[in-house]
């Protein structure tokens, strides 16, 4: 398989790691992917080079199961995922200081109709409904970016990407709505399985599947705020997700397949394209997906760099360094909209992993090619509000 640390880890059977020496993986990581595939009804555990501990269950991997399924994997953010904008703009004509004092309010609800947004998702008006179009904590981000290198132009072309234009980035998830959801299952089942055709599991699926839509609208509406503030128009070229439970072949058989923080290569494939990103201090590389290890990777893909340092150590290893205002600026010359001084520091570029090598890792495996390479100019997290 071209990954060394499978056999160092002391895997279980069904464990496969797409990760080379080169990537560090924390044990801890390794002891939650283990314990997870341990589960009754697991088939199939895939860890991803972005690989790193999260509340109990590692993150950057996906899971397999028959007969049963595990609701909690997913998470609280059901349909949380990456979308990718193609701008009407060209990069030459971006105004950065004009723009990082202008871009206001993006996690704040949208005073616009909703109506139309919730027509075209297929969405039925909710108590949820004033996330829709704001970002929320955490990794979340609204990114503007450029081309830095384009390394397959038929591809590229393919997508109807021009190298002379800007692109808009988007990673969110379903807010309030996956929140609810979770907190109904735990105080209902726990962290539970549920048995496939049970009432438990149909009642669970259809409203994860209200949180797939509302992700994806999310994720539409604040690219179309914040295209709105640069006056451009934005194409989407591709939205996937990564935290969701989904029922899909495997192995000839149907299976449920659980992504927590794992992309989804059957809708990579779909699409034509996938971005990963870095940090907001690093690259993002817009990927094709490659088919034939699909089922091997359980039909996944790393979503990101992965963390390197947990949340809330960030600020006591760069504080004594950095001072706020130069973690608002990034070593690639990209202004940093965070005015959230803790999450300034847990979102730093150093808490990251180096997403060259995970982005390495993949193509080694066989299971991505890179169409091209982007840089972000301009990241926006969090605003406090203009009455402040």
């Amino acid at each position: 398989m071209g990954n060394s640390q499978t056999d160092a880890a002391h895997s279980a059977p069904n464990v496969r790691l797409f990760t080379t020496d080169q990537s560090w993986i924390e044990g801890a990581a390794l002891a939650q992917l283990n314990h997870t595939a341990c589960l009754p009804g697991m088939v199939l555990t895939a860890g991803f080079p972005d690989l790193h501990p999260g509340k109990g269950i590692a993150v950057g991997a996906a899971f397999v199961s028959r007969g049963v399924f595990y609701p909690a994997l997913a998470g609280n953010d059901i349909g949380c995922g990456m979308s990718f904008w193609a701008l009407a703009l060209p990069a030459r004509k971006l105004k950065l200081d004009r723009l990082e004092k202008r871009i206001f309010g993006l996690e704040a609800p949208w005073d616009g109709d909703l109506t139309p947004w919730r027509a075209r998702f297929g969405l039925a008006p909710s108590l949820s409904d004033a996330g829709l179009g704001t970002i929320g904590g955490g990794n979340h981000f609204a990114e503007l970016q450029v081309v830095d290198e384009v390394r397959d132009a038929a591809a590229f072309a393919a997508l109807g990407l021009d190298k002379a234009d800007a692109a808009l980035l988007i990673h969110s998830g379903s807010r309030g709505l996956g929140q609810d959801i979770f907190r109904e299952l735990l105080e209902r089942h726990g962290a539970n399985s549920l048995e496939e055709e049970s009432e438990a599991a149909a009642h669970y699926l259809a409203r994860h599947e209200h949180a797939m839509r509302f992700a994806r609208a999310n994720r539409a509406l604040i690219a179309h705020r914040f295209a709105g503030e640069l006056g451009a128009d934005a194409r989407s070229v591709s939205d996937v997700a990564h935290n969701m439970v989904t029922r899909e072949d495997f192995a000839g058989a149907p299976a449920w397949f659980h992504r927590k923080g794992a992309a989804s290569t059957r809708e990579a494939l779909e699409q034509g394209a996938l971005m990963i990103p870095g940090s907001r201090g690093t690259r993002s590389y817009l990927v094709r997906a490659l088919g034939e290890r699909g089922e091997d990777a359980a039909w996944s893909l790393a979503h990101g760099a992965g963390r390197r340092w947990q949340r809330g150590y960030a600020k006591s290893r760069l504080s004594h360094k950095y001072r706020v205002e130069d973690l608002a600026r990034t070593e690639l010359g990209g202004r940093v909209i965070c005015e959230d001084r803790e999450l300034l520091y847990d979102e730093a570029p150093q808490a990251y992993k180096d997403i060259a090598q995970v982005i390495a890792d993949l193509e080694g495996a066989g299971l991505i090619a890179t169409i091209a390479v982007y840089r972000p100019v301009l990241t926006y997290k969090v605003r406090r509000t203009r009455d402040e």
